[in-house]
């Protein structure tokens, strides 16, 4: 259970995350952005909350009978939500790796990538959430 109370953090972090960091001035509302970089920034604020969805629904859709056992399709559902729920963070992590991107814009700070700590944290939580379900087991 302690596995499933992480993949839910981690979901609820996706579905509020993006929209409260994003839907506002510095982002989606900044004057100085052009439209196809807000296009960019509602497209992931939209990724952000399907994948938690996604993260809850596969975390605690109930185990159906099917053509493999009860606990195989679990362990397959829970292997799904920690994937959808680590995609979007590591996708944060690794746009920050790409020439010229700065986690923040510098009329608001300076360079840097102020949310590393908060995908890391978040990802890793999903992630420890499907082993410890996994090795529970």
């Amino acid at each position: 259970m302690l596995g499933k109370i992480l993949l839910t953090i981690d979901a609820l972090g996706l579905i509020f995350g993006a929209p409260i960091a994003d839907y506002n001035h510095t982002h989606i509302f900044n004057p100085r952005w052009p439209p196809h970089a807000k296009f960019h920034d509602a497209q992931t604020i939209s990724i952000s909350v399907m994948l938690g969805i996604a993260t809850l629904y596969y975390t605690w859709r109930p185990s159906l009978l099917t053509a493999y056992s009860t606990t195989q399709r679990a362990g397959d559902s829970l292997a799904t939500a920690a994937f959808t729920g680590a995609v979007y963070w590591a996708g944060g992590l690794l746009a920050a790796l790409f020439p010229n991107v700065s986690g923040i814009d510098p009329e608001f700070g300076p360079p840097g990538f102020p949310q590393f700590p908060i995908f890391t944290a978040f990802g890793c939580t999903g992630i420890a959430g499907w082993l410890y379900e996994k090795w529970a087991a």
